[in-house]
């Protein structure tokens, strides 16, 4: 705030005894006047200054918003973001942080290019940005209008009535609950923070009000969604001058905003979205066409991550679904050429029977030597992305990427799959360095009997079937055999019987981020095969996490699974508790296994939902 003057300064023509005979100064003039007459012209001053300050705010407030009227419920203080945040941690371990570099930008047809010095960085070109910038928020706008005018008419995927079962009030009650504190205590902010009743910013794009748009549609909570789509239209500015992560923007908020575009069919959500995906383009710009892992949304400059020269494998592969999508809908297929390089690039690498290693370098497009190999943070949802493309693209035989897919679950098979000696759960491990086996697996990798029963049932070989019964056990085992009924982030398997347990886990792994994974995967097995079995296990679950990580305002995760009496709550409830969980739940609880209909949608690696063979 700013301090108020008690007193204004009237400029005044300095003293000159040079001034000519007649003439009187105008501090001579000022001497002369009464008081009275002196008080009379501040005064007037003083009214003139307080009219020009009130209607310059009201011209700009009229640019933004036009004619639109809302009512008072609907209006929200723009949410405050913190713009000195240099270290942000990624959810999946690694650290995003503010980078300070200016990289040079080139417009071209408008796409962006970053010119690279022998070295293989990005040349600093300060002088250019300024007026680059202002080149590149022209284009987007122009862009995204006549992206927009030749858009695709999508009707509404289908009307939701809201839950029809007991088990279904008790998850809208639980969205409910998580609502009102995020509202309350956090409204457009990124998380919620909900026992110091605060909120915390990774991006400042409100992710959870965006993640949570099409949970809400799909549970009826209308009154709730209204406030969101209200958000979105005023608030959401995507002009953001920070550093953001193009994985995570992309699955949660372009996915968030095509979802709901999806089911409602209000054209708002397909505006935002082009825009955000123009501004998303430059972090295709790298030399290998691999894309860049940071982008900053106001100056769009691009680079690699500041706390490696590498990104993660599974991020620069878990971008396609949502450009595709938004190229068919908006018949602009700039945005599918730029996913369609990387998988071509990908495919042409070597590797170890279909397997990655989870990092790859932007600038050389190069897997980085001797990386580990996992399912687990890092790598997981490339092998996800491979079918699911293959999905959303209508299953066509000759696709290179469901060759990938089928020789990645062959690697998978032959070097990753282990049986543990006593209670024999099948379990996958990792690869260090590429060749040395380790007996962990993250909760993360309970994605995957979701995806290998989505692959079987569109053709994959009933290996793939054995493997995700198989591994479906050994998840809920990873959550049964805590005292908390919750799983936590990581476990470990007996492997030659150095332990007295066949699944174990280390005390600075026991917690638990309201992770979805399972919960995708038991969504999946219900909805393709109908067995209400999977359903139990999602109730007994769902009541632990009830039980376990609700909080007077809403969700928490916690640290320690292990122990009931001291589960160490850790005060954060991420954008994917509403955005995947609770949807996930929601539908598994389903009287109506295709609510959502896996044979004509699939969704991204954020529970979004894309129709297949949008063409």
């Amino acid at each position: 705030m700013h301090g108020k003057n008690d007193h204004i300064f009237v400029p005044i023509a300095s003293t000159d005894t040079n001034v000519a005979p007649g003439k009187k100064s105008c501090r001579r003039y000022w001497n002369q006047l009464s008081r009275l007459q002196r008080n009379i012209i501040i005064v007037v001053i003083s009214g003139l200054c307080i009219i020009l300050l009130l209607w310059i705010p009201s011209i700009q407030g009229n640019n933004d918003y036009g004619d639109k009227e809302y009512s008072a419920n609907h209006i929200q203080i723009t949410p405050i973001r913190d713009q000195s945040n240099n270290d942000l941690t990624a959810i999946d371990g690694g650290k995003r942080n503010k980078n300070e570099d200016d990289n040079e930008i080139d417009l071209n047809n408008g796409i962006l290019g970053v010119d690279v010095a022998e070295n293989g960085k990005a040349v600093n070109s300060v002088d250019s940005n300024n007026v680059m910038a202002n080149n590149v928020i022209d284009n987007v706008e122009n862009v995204r209008n006549n992206a927009i005018d030749a858009a695709v008419d999508v009707p509404k995927l289908k009307e939701f009535k809201g839950p029809t079962n007991d088990r279904q009030r008790a998850v809208v009650a639980a969205a409910r609950h998580a609502w009102t504190g995020y509202k309350k205590f956090a409204w457009g902010h990124d998380n919620l923070k909900p026992i110091s009743m605060g909120s915390h910013d990774w991006f400042g794009l409100g992710l959870t009000i965006v993640d949570a748009l099409d949970t809400l549609y799909i549970m009826n909570m209308q009154e709730e969604y209204e406030d969101a789509r209200n958000w979105v239209d005023l608030y959401l500015k995507l002009d953001v001058n920070r550093d953001i992560n193009l994985f995570e923007v992309t699955i949660r908020v372009l996915g968030g905003l095509l979802g709901a575009y999806h089911l409602s069919g209000d054209k708002m959500f397909l505006t935002k979205a082009t825009e955000l995906g123009n501004r998303l383009m430059p972090a295709f710009s790298s030399p290998s066409g691999i894309p860049y892992s940071d982008v900053n949304l106001a100056t769009m400059v691009a680079h690699s991550p500041k706390w490696s020269p590498d990104s993660s494998t599974s991020e620069v592969t878990t971008i396609q679904l949502e450009f595709r999508d938004l190229s068919r809908i908006t018949n602009d297929p700039t945005f599918e050429n730029a996913i369609n390089k990387i998988n071509e690039k990908v495919h042409n690498l070597e590797k170890k029977n279909g397997l990655v290693p989870i990092f790859i370098n932007a600038n050389t497009g190069m897997f980085r030597n001797f990386a580990t190999i996992s399912l687990g943070a890092r790598g997981d949802s490339y092998y996800e992305y491979l079918l699911k493309q293959w999905v959303q693209t209508g299953k066509k035989t000759n696709d290179f990427l469901i060759e990938d897919y089928i020789a990645a679950i062959d690697g998978v098979i032959e070097h990753l799959v282990r049986r543990t000696p006593n209670e024999k759960y099948v379990y996958i491990g990792e690869l260090i360095n590429g060749k040395d086996f380790k007996p962990k697996m993250d909760h993360l990798t309970c994605f995957l009997p979701g995806t290998l029963l989505l692959g079987y049932t569109n053709g994959m070989p009933e290996s793939h079937l054995h493997l995700a019964q198989d591994l479906m056990e050994t998840c809920y085992q990873m959550y049964a055999k805590q005292q908390t009924f919750l799983a936590p982030e990581i476990v470990y398997f007996n492997l030659n019987g150095e332990s007295e347990t066949d699944i174990y886990v280390k005390s600075n792994d026991a917690h638990n981020l309201l992770r979805p994974e399972f919960i995708e995967s038991l969504y999946y097995f219900y909805s393709l095969t109908g067995n209400t079995t999977y359903q139990d296990m999602g109730w007994t679950i769902f009541n632990a996490f009830e039980k376990y990580t609700k909080v007077k305002n809403g969700y928490t995760s916690i640290g320690n699974v292990k122990n009931a009496l001291n589960t160490r709550p850790r005060d954060m409830m991420e954008s994917f508790y509403l955005g995947e969980m609770l949807k996930y739940f929601y539908l598994l609880f389903s009287d109506d296994r295709k609510e959502i209909d896996l044979e004509k949608f699939v969704f991204n690696s954020e529970a979004h939902a894309f129709p297949i063979g949008n063409n």
